[in-house]
């Protein structure tokens, strides 16, 4: 078990994630400035209301635009202490890039997502640098304390909010490296390793206790944490990838995308056979996505998706498909998969049904890889937890509280699979709740505030520029 505050992390260089170079580079200095500079500053931004934070878009991106790094960061910090990572991650074609008005202008909307990482980024730089902190902590230290269960994006955001208030805060994580989704499962061109962990040790610093390799229900229960502590937060996202019955379960050529991205991103072990020239994917959502394209950016030379509806009935954002085709990487429409074909122990080929003629043949592969969804874990949590019939933690949407009162929950577990962003949000909101039922006023304010903030500062910033425009 690890009780350090602030650890570091090993990581071999030669993973395969390296190989992978940044498909959306930070800034330049002068890049940024000219790209903030194109923003409308619009009244009711649309953009703060795409985003599940509500980041004050317009603010952040003004503060870039006249040099104020650490007035841009804190924006979006207060906001989202995921600010670095959701920079980078967040389908912000799906959200606040795609809510700006400059698409209805038949012209190129506002890279805000690059922005905010380069805000972020350059804060950090200096905060190291210069050793004065972004946020403080309050000097008044609470006598509450807080358990969080995973060490994912939504008990890191839930964590903060809670310790920059004085709250002990204290995370419990099963595996070795925290950051959930950020460290295991997201493509590598958008975050790696490194990057995730750069975060998560940025989020420690303010004063949380992280607690590694602790497995709650084997190492220690939840009705001791709920015994122990003032409030139990959960935060354990999804469980392993789900697998077909194809009859090949357990060959070493048939992966779940979740594990097999796991591998690329951080098993310094894993490596490509030289003789892999087919792969077949199974799925149409995101996850399928992003490995089909990790495969073909790895050189893989005939990647497959294999959906058994419509290219238009896909859950996977178009984007990310379009930049999966550029890539190489084919989609096969309204084919379910019946049985995986061996020859011995080596995969010949898949076995597909066509959904339109009924038709059923054979493709030639070399491996499989199953992006079917992951399987819920929640379902034995607690009898005083609500469970509903999808396998998501029941809980009240305003206060992230579950059944049991002294027990909230947010993320993956409790919505069945969204964004990043979403996480962070559900963290912040169940801090915030936390400590208004204790009396602490939350030092970085609530939803309401932002909402409120929001409308007077695009108000008083749109009175502003008339008044220089005359």
């Amino acid at each position: 078990m690890s009780n350090k505050s602030s650890p570091q992390y090993g990581l071999p260089p030669d993973r395969l994630e390296s190989q992978f170079s940044d498909y959306k580079p930070l800034y330049t200095e002068a890049e940024a400035l000219i790209e903030a500079n194109r923003c409308l500053n619009c009244y009711d931004a649309p953009c703060i209301s795409a985003c599940p934070t509500g980041i004050d878009i317009p603010a952040f991106i003004k503060k870039i635009a006249t040099g104020n790094i650490i007035g841009s960061a804190k924006v979006i910090f207060e906001a989202n202490m995921l600010g670095y990572s959701t920079g980078r991650v967040c389908p912000v074609e799906e959200l606040c890039v795609g809510a700006c008005v400059y698409n209805d202008l038949n012209s190129s909307p506002i890279q805000i997502g690059r922005l905010q990482r380069y805000a972020t980024k350059k804060a950090m730089e200096i905060e190291e640098n210069t050793g004065k902190k972004l946020f403080p902590r309050n000097k008044r230290k609470s006598e509450k304390k807080v358990a969080l269960i995973g060490a994912g994006p939504a008990s890191l955001a839930c964590a903060a909010y809670l310790a920059l208030d004085g709250v002990e805060a204290v995370i419990f994580e099963k595996d070795v490296l925290p950051g959930g989704l950020n460290t295991t499962a997201v493509a590598p061109y958008k975050i790696q390793t490194e990057d995730s962990i750069t975060e998560v040790n940025w989020i420690l610093q303010h004063g949380i206790e992280l607690k590694t390799k602790v497995e709650i229900g084997k190492d220690i229960s939840l009705d001791q944490l709920i015994d122990e502590y003032n409030a139990v937060f959960i935060g354990i996202g999804l469980g392993a990838g789900r697998h077909l019955e194809l009859g090949a379960n357990n060959n070493p050529a048939v992966f779940s995308a979740t594990n097999l991205i796991r591998k690329i991103k951080n098993d310094p072990d894993f490596s490509l056979p030289n003789d892999l020239n087919t792969v077949l994917i199974i799925g149409g959502g995101n996850t399928a996505i992003d490995i089909s394209r990790e495969l073909a950016m790895l050189g893989v030379k005939d990647v497959r998706l294999l959906y058994r509806r419509s290219r238009q009935e896909m859950p996977g954002y178009e984007h990310e498909m379009v930049e999966a085709s550029r890539y190489g990487v084919r989609l096969v429409e309204n084919v379910t998969p019946l049985e995986i074909i061996r020859n011995g122990e080596k995969i010949k080929s898949l076995k597909v049904k066509s959904t339109i003629s009924n038709d059923i043949f054979d493709f030639p592969c070399d491996w499989v890889v199953e992006a079917v969804g992951q399987l819920k874990h929640v379902f034995d949590i607690s009898p005083d937890i609500e469970v509903d019939e999808m396998g998501r933690l029941v809980v009240d949407s305003k206060s992230f509280r579950t059944t049991n009162p002294k027990v909230y929950a947010g993320g993956d577990c409790i919505n069945g699979g969204k964004e990043v962003v979403n996480a962070a949000q559900d963290g912040r909101e169940a801090a915030f709740d936390m400590l208004k039922s204790w009396g602490i006023s939350p030092s970085l304010h609530g939803e309401n505030y932002f909402k409120s903030f929001t409308s007077i500062f695009v108000q008083e910033m749109t009175k502003e520029e008339n008044i220089k425009n005359g």
